[in-house]
């Protein structure tokens, strides 16, 4: 077997390829370039499954990044047990080629509980008391303690939140990624696997925040180019092959979309009052969106209006497509954790999960980084609320409090959806905006593009052939 490193650099497409990333374009003009047709939906998750799986989230399950439990009657965002990836993994099959083959994920998602020999994801801890400590979870357990005795502790709001992506007191703007590049250098002088896949999100932040035809993306690429080039030469020293992937590409957008909001106009959702705000009571609710990025699944819990449901969602600007029970099968996506109807944005449209009509009635994680309690993803926890007057001294007397052991909150997000200038989900018109695939040679390459669930195969390739 041939020993493989993956870097899944989150973002990259060839429309970002250029001057400022000289090391990569090095190694494509060395080896080849694909393009893949973008998984559906292009989120994380759903990619992710689809490179590892081989199979389609008809097969997998993984609808999206996050879906509602219709038994539990919860929506449940950025769970993290590998269990709930209902096929086969890439290093399950090569294992049972090879019992010597070993596997290291370090920070792909679904990284609990797999079968992977070594694994290491973001993980806070969460005490009884309110409180919450950035950490990583791994395993075998021993690895987080050496890892983090080398390295220091995983720089955590670098890696999400209002200060992703640029430079603050609590790091670089690359420090996120950086650090997961050394954990992925150190796993290879520790572990030495077989497969090592390595997550390298930083283009993520700010081609969301700022646009990808930003003049300030410029530095972006370069931070990325640099980490990626050590990683590249790196692998090279120690004959380690390297493959590198992007999940998705992110496009300009300038609409967003707030389906939950149309619903309780026409009185489908139903919210409940706690303690002066609203939450959205799922159980309860007609129909309700769970949005995620340019993708929203539509869940209707009383049949009789889902061709009302249907019929407004195609009459909204800026909705593309509407899938229903036969779209969902031709797409793949036809699973029992998918919407009963699943709604597509148009490239420059996004979806928010905004349910409330007055801003003083949004509940309190909506002004908080809370990607667990949200019903839906939301981007806008990239910015801090320009409204809040002297907002880092606001932030130091939060931190401040919470030292001294008080109940607070870190309200501090805006709920301006329209912030937000860069998205992903739905297909890209043009391909130079499609994830790409670079390898060393043409020949671990079938042709110039590539299905999602191909990348299964090329990865399979290039370690044993």
């Amino acid at each position: 077997m041939n020993r493989t490193a993956v870097l899944n650099v989150v973002g990259l497409t060839e429309s970002l390829l250029g001057e400022h990333t000289p090391r990569i374009n090095a190694f494509r003009a060395a080896g080849a370039l694909a393009h893949i047709a973008p998984a559906f939906p292009a989120v994380t998750c759903t990619a992710q499954s689809n490179y590892l799986t081989g199979k389609t989230p008809a097969t997998h399950g993984i609808v999206t990044n996050g879906w509602y439990n219709r038994e539990l009657a919860e929506v449940q965002f950025w769970k993290q047990s590998n269990h709930l990836v209902a096929a086969p993994k890439i290093w399950d099959d090569l294992r049972a080629a090879d019992p010597a083959f070993t596997c290291a994920k370090m920070f792909w998602w679904y990284n609990m509980y797999s079968s992977a020999d070594w694994s290491v994801t973001p993980r806070p801890m969460y005490p009884a008391d309110g409180r919450k400590f950035f950490d990583v979870y791994a395993w075998p357990y021993d690895v987080r303690d050496e890892m983090k005795r080398d390295l220091g502790e995983f720089p955590f709001p670098g890696f999400w939140g209002p200060v992703a992506g640029v430079d603050s007191p609590q790091g670089k703007a690359d420090c996120a990624t950086r650090w997961i590049a050394e954990s992925a250098k150190w796993i290879e002088e520790k572990k030495r696997p077989t497969l090592n896949l390595v997550y390298l999100p930083h283009l993520d932040y700010n081609l969301q925040r700022i646009g990808p035809n930003d003049p300030r993306i410029a530095k972006d690429l370069r931070e990325i180019d640099a980490i990626v080039g050590d990683l590249l030469e790196f692998f090279q020293r120690r004959g380690v092959r390297a493959l590198l992937l992007s999940e998705y590409g992110i496009t300009p957008v300038d609409r967003p979309i707030h389906l939950n909001r149309l619903f309780r106009q026409q009185g489908w959702i139903t919210t409940k009052e706690e303690l002066g705000l609203e939450l959205l009571d799922y159980g309860n609710s007609r129909a309700f969106a769970v949005a995620d990025h340019q993708v929203a699944h539509i869940y209707v819990n009383d049949r009789a209006i889902e061709n009302k449901v249907r019929a407004l969602l195609e009459q909204t600007p800026s909705v593309a497509q509407v899938m229903g029970a036969a779209e969902k099968k031709t797409a793949g996506i036809d699973h029992s954790r998918a919407g009963d109807l699943i709604a597509i944005a148009a490239e420059n449209a996004w979806f928010t999960y905004y349910y409330w009509l007055d801003d003083a009635c949004a509940p309190d994680f909506a002004r908080c980084v809370d990607i667990h309690r949200k019903p839906g993803y939301d981007p806008v926890e990239l910015f801090l609320d320009p409204a809040i007057p002297a907002v880092k001294l606001k932030i130091l007397w939060r931190l401040l409090q919470k030292k001294l052991g008080f109940r607070m909150l870190m309200d501090m997000i805006p709920l301006d959806a329209t912030l937000v200038k860069g998205s992903h989900g739905c297909r890209p018109k043009n391909r130079s905006d499609w994830p790409i695939a670079i390898a060393s040679s043409s020949v671990h390459l079938p042709g110039t593009q590539l299905d999602s669930t191909e990348v299964y195969d090329i990865i399979k390739r290039l370690v044993l052939s």
